[in-house]
C-alpha cells in the first residue's frame, strides 16, 4: 500500500512556489491564472492539462471565465498541498500556451 504524501509545511511551499510560474497559495491549496489569447485557446489549454492530469493520475479543480483559465491544485485526500501537486503545477506551466 503506498503511503499518503505529506502536506508541505508554509516554509517549504514559500520555497517551492518561487521556483514556479504565477501560483500563490498557502498549505491548504495552490491558484494559478492564465489569461489565454483566445477562448477556443483556453479550451486547448485545459484539454492539454487534463492529458497531462491522467497521466499523473492527479486532477486540478478547473474554472473557465471566457479567455481565463483558473486552476487549484490540492491533494484532497492528505487534506492539503503536496509535491504531487507541486509536479502537476510544474507540468501545466509548460502547457501554458504563447501569450498565456
Amino acid at each position: 500500500m503506498a503511503s499518503m504524501p505529506a502536506v508541505l509545511t508554509s516554509d517549504s511551499l514559500e520555497v517551492a512556489l518561487a521556483t514556479l510560474s504565477g501560483w500563490t497559495g498557502d498549505p491548504e491549496a495552490i491558484h494559478r491564472s492564465v489569461e489565454c489569447p483566445t477562448f477556443p485557446a483556453a479550451i486547448a489549454f485545459v484539454d492539454a492539462i487534463a492529458v497531462a492530469a491522467e497521466a499523473a493520475d492527479h486532477h486540478p479543480d478547473i474554472d473557465i471565465r471566457w479567455r481565463t483559465v483558473h486552476l487549484t491544485l490540492s491533494t484532497h485526500s492528505a487534506g492539503g498541498v503536496t509535491q504531487k501537486d507541486l509536479d502537476l503545477a510544474a507540468e501545466i506551466d509548460t502547457l501554458v500556451p504563447d501569450g498565456g
